[in-house]
């Protein structure tokens, strides 16, 4: 079923032919030679951009292809949370708006069983006139997550109403309801990474490929208790669109819990089918291979970092489900949740590779702004 859900996402976006004519490779500024290594090579790592097959979005579609997500106890207030929503690699170039059809979603789940039972959720209106307008809800979630039914009536609680989306370097802060504070827009990718040296064999010069790229961001600034009561938590983000044949429900598209999880260790279509498989359900879930991604986790950390086998099932069971777990009453940083500044590339090359490798030399960006929404300007 998920294989032809795969398939149905190509298909179901109007934009998608566009993003196919388009070169997403050399956008991003690289030359033929690294171009065919990432055609001949299908790992890549990045935190989540283009995580579908060939280096292109889920859903072939940037407005809904996750780039990051964040999770961290807001500066200077432990009784507040923040949560990043990043998505559109390379924006403006193949998108300059939030896809108004479609739902984006933070989820979380309070009591350590793979299931969401909040959800905050992100809707825009269409774009008109250089404007776009954010509704932000909360849910309350009982039972797992359902193909094709997101379930409005649970949506409770109406946190923002009527926020405009930043096109420009101004930031456009919406007050909500309960606290909350909102922010949706153009903003500078905040992920730091030398992904040319990495294509290159390692070779790391430590050159930030993503130090003038740029995102759409969805920043959260609320209370703890709207988080529920329990501070360890486990957080992801998702992405969902109408389906192809029925328009009036919502399919998932992309989804993202610890970084440069699905780009490290799926290959082909396997990236497409980890997109649309619910973290419940990951452990078990058959590749196109036959076999589970537990496995396929397994053989990737002895075959990378030279792990036995009872080392690397240990570890690829901590990294499924794929969920970013998140202790709110603390301040520390990745692995407990992830801040704008933590060097996730340098941990996830140590972890994999077993220490061979210890990082890229690549630092955090200069430019993320010192208050909410934390999000550098965009690079105009």
């Amino acid at each position: 079923m998920t294989v032809r859900r795969a398939l149905d996402l190509r298909l179901s976006n109007p934009l998608s032919k566009k993003c196919l004519a388009k070169p997403y490779l050399r956008l991003y500024g690289l030359g033929p030679e690294t171009v065919n290594c990432i055609r001949n090579r299908e790992r890549q790592v990045m935190a989540d951009h283009l995580d579908a097959p060939g280096l292109t979005s889920p859903a072939m579609d940037a407005r809904v292809d996750i780039t990051d997500h964040y999770a961290f106890q807001k500066p200077g207030d432990p009784e507040r949370t923040i949560l990043i929503l990043s998505v559109n690699p390379l924006a403006p170039s193949h998108a300059d708006e939030f896809r108004k059809d479609a739902l984006y979603e933070t989820l979380v789940d309070t009591d350590g069983d793979a299931r969401p039972n909040i959800a905050f959720r992100y809707r825009f209106s269409p774009k008109s006139d250089g404007r776009q307008f954010a509704r932000v809800t909360r849910a309350e979630l009982t039972g797992d997550l359902e193909e094709g039914h997101v379930h409005e009536e649970m949506e409770t609680d109406v946190l923002v109403e009527h926020a405009p989306v930043s096109f420009g370097s101004d930031v456009l802060i919406t007050e909500g309801k309960s606290g909350v504070r909102f922010f949706a827009g153009f903003r500078s990718d905040p992920f730091f990474f030398d992904l040319v040296g990495f294509l290159n064999g390692f070779k790391f010069t430590g050159s930030d490929f993503f130090i003038d790229k740029n995102v759409f961001g969805i920043a959260l600034d609320l209370p703890n208790d709207l988080l529920g009561a329990n501070p360890q938590i486990g957080v992801w983000a998702r992405t969902l669109v109408p389906m192809t044949m029925q328009p009036g429900h919502l399919a998932q598209a992309d989804q993202m819990g610890r970084p440069a999880i699905n780009t490290v260790f799926n290959h082909g279509n396997d990236k497409n089918i980890f997109n649309v498989t619910q973290p419940i359900d990951q452990l078990a879930a058959l590749t196109t291979s036959g076999q589970t991604f537990l496995q396929v986790f397994t053989s990737e950390l002895e075959m990378l970092g030279g792990y036995s086998s009872s080392q690397a099932d240990g570890i690829a069971r901590l990294l499924l489900p794929d969920i970013l777990t998140f202790d709110f009453s603390s301040s520390a940083g990745f692995l407990n949740g992830r801040q704008l500044r933590d060097d996730v590339i340098d941990i996830s090359l140590n972890l994999v590779t077993n220490g061979k490798i210890t990082g890229d030399g690549v630092g955090p960006h200069t430019d993320y702004l010192s208050d909410f929404p934390y999000l550098g300007s965009p690079h105009v």
